[in-house]
C-alpha cells in the first residue's frame, strides 16, 4: 500500500511531495535481491469496451490498467525475468489499481512515487468489428484514446535519480528498458531520459523502444529523439513507425542513421523482424502465422521476449522468435497482456526447424505445430497443474548472465 503523508490543514498549501509505493516487506534481517530488469515510463488506467464497434456504440467499460514500460516489465516477470516498473501514478483509485495489478503480475513497485496533486493518466481502448456501423474500424483494429495531460508521470524528472528506492534499482539492474513515449511527456520527463542513457554502467544493458506516438509530439519537438535512440545499447524500431518519424523503414538505412547501439532490431509488422549488429551482419526471423484478436500490447510483448531471450543468452534466432511467440499471444487475447505457453512449448518452438516454424499458427484456441503433439493453449502460472497436483511454472528460467545485445 502507498505510504500515506500526514494530514493537513484544509486550504494549506502543500509542496508537491509524493510518497512511494511500498512492496511487500522482507524477511527479518534480509535485504530484497534487486529485479535485474527495470522498466522506467508511464501506465495509465484503461477503459476496456464491452463490444467492439465505435465508442458511440458501447454500453460499458470494464478497467484495467496499461502502458508500454509496465507491459513490458509484466511480460518479462512472465518469462522468468524478475523486473522492476519506475513511475509516478497520482494518489487515486486508478493509481492503486496499477499499482495493485502490477504487484500481482510479480513487478517490483517499490519505487513508484504517488503523487497526491497530479492524477493517473487514463485511455480508453475502441475495437473494431463487423457492425456495418460508419465509424467502425473493422476486425483486427483497435484505436487508443489518451486523456493524459498533466498525469502524475508527466511530472517524472531527473530528481529521480536520487530517491533512495530508484538508486537501489537502477544500480542493480543489468537491464534497463526506456520508449520514446517518456520524451514526449514533458521538458522534465527528456531531462530523465537523458540523464539515464548518460548514465552508463559496466554490466547493464539499456533498450530503447521507439513507440512513436504522433499526437504526443504534434506540440513537441521530435528533432530529440535520433540521440536518444542512437544512445542506447539495444533500439528497437517498428518499420512503419520509423517510416513516420525518420522518413524510412528499411532495417539496413536505419542501422546507418543509429551507428552506436550493438543491435538495432527493426520490426516489420506481421511479416519479419531483422536484428542487425554494428557491423552489419543481420539475421531476419518471419513472423508466426496469428489470427488476431486484437493487436494493442503486441509490439510490447515482442520487446518483452526478445529482451528475455537476451537476458537469458540466446542466440540472435532464438530471441527473435521468442518475441514473436510472445506478441503472437498478445495478439490472440484481449487486454495488453498475453498469456504464455509452457516452457517446454516455448522451447520447442524456439529449436524447430525452419519450415516447421513456418508452419505454426497461433489463435485464441491455441498454438497448433508440426513441433507440437496437440494443439497448446496458453496458460498462467496459477492455472497449470504439474504431475502430481503441484503447481507447475510455465516460465522459463532465468539465464545467470547477460548475452551481448
Amino acid at each position: 500500500m502507498p505510504r500515506q503523508d500526514a494530514a493537513v490543514s484544509p486550504g494549506t498549501p502543500q509542496p508537491d511531495r509524493p510518497t512511494v509505493a511500498q512492496s511487500a516487506p522482507s524477511a527479518p534481517g534480509s535485504a530484497a535481491p534487486t529485479p535485474p530488469a527495470v522498466c522506467v515510463g508511464e501506465s495509465m488506467a484503461v477503459l476496456l469496451p464491452d463490444r467492439p464497434g465505435p465508442l458511440e456504440s458501447v454500453e460499458t467499460f470494464s478497467l484495467s490498467v496499461g502502458g508500454a514500460e509496465s507491459n513490458v516489465a509484466g511480460a518479462l516477470t512472465a518469462l522468468g525475468v524478475p523486473s522492476a516498473w519506475i513511475s509516478r501514478v497520482g494518489d487515486d483509485g486508478f493509481g492503486r489499481r496499477l499499482l495493485g495489478e502490477l504487484t500481482a503480475r510479480g513487478v517490483d513497485v517499490s519505487a513508484v512515487a504517488v503523487d497526491p496533486h497530479r492524477p493517473t493518466g487514463l485511455y480508453l481502448k475502441e475495437v473494431g468489428g463487423s457492425t456495418g456501423q460508419r465509424h467502425d474500424l473493422g476486425p483486427g483494429r483497435s484505436r487508443l484514446h489518451y486523456h493524459r495531460r498533466g498525469s502524475a508521470a508527466a511530472a517524472l524528472s531527473p530528481a529521480l535519480l536520487a530517491d533512495p528506492a530508484a538508486t537501489r534499482l537502477l544500480d542493480g539492474a543489468r537491464l534497463l528498458h526506456l520508449s520514446g513515449i517518456t520524451a514526449a511527456l514533458s521538458d522534465d520527463c527528456l531531462a530523465l531520459i537523458r540523464a539515464l542513457l548518460a548514465d552508463r554502467r559496466p554490466g547493464r544493458l539499456v533498450s530503447f523502444d521507439l513507440n512513436w506516438r504522433p499526437a504526443l509530439w504534434r506540440e513537441r519537438d521530435p528533432s530529440v529523439l535520433p540521440p536518444l535512440l542512437d544512445a542506447a545499447d539495444l533500439l528497437l524500431l517498428g518499420a512503419d513507425e520509423a517510416e513516420t518519424a525518420f522518413g524510412t523503414g528499411d532495417p539496413q538505412e536505419l542501422r546507418r542513421r543509429f551507428p552506436s547501439p550493438a543491435t538495432v532490431v527493426v520490426k516489420d509488422a506481421a511479416r519479419l523482424v531483422t536484428a542487425i549488429g554494428r557491423d552489419g551482419s543481420a539475421v531476419g526471423e518471419p513472423a508466426l502465422a496469428v489470427e488476431v484478436v486484437e493487436a494493442t500490447g503486441a509490439g510490447d510483448a515482442f520487446a518483452a521476449g526478445y529482451l528475455a531471450g537476451t537476458v537469458r543468452g540466446l542466440d540472435q534466432r532464438r530471441r527473435l522468435r521468442l518475441g514473436h511467440l510472445s506478441a503472437a499471444c498478445a495478439l490472440t487475447a484481449h487486454g495488453d497482456q498475453a498469456e504464455l505457453p509452457p516452457a517446454a512449448v516455448v522451447a520447442a518452438l524456439l529449436d524447430a526447424a525452419p519450415e516447421d516454424w513456418a508452419a505454426t499458427r497461433v489463435s485464441a484456441d491455441g498454438i497448433v505445430s508440426p513441433v507440437l503433439s496437440a494443439p497448446t493453449t496458453p496458460a498462467r502460472t496459477t492455472e497449470t497443474t504439474a504431475p502430481g497436483g503441484g503447481a507447475a511454472d510455465p516460465r522459463p528460467a532465468a539465464a545467470p548472465a547477460l548475452g551481448a545485445p
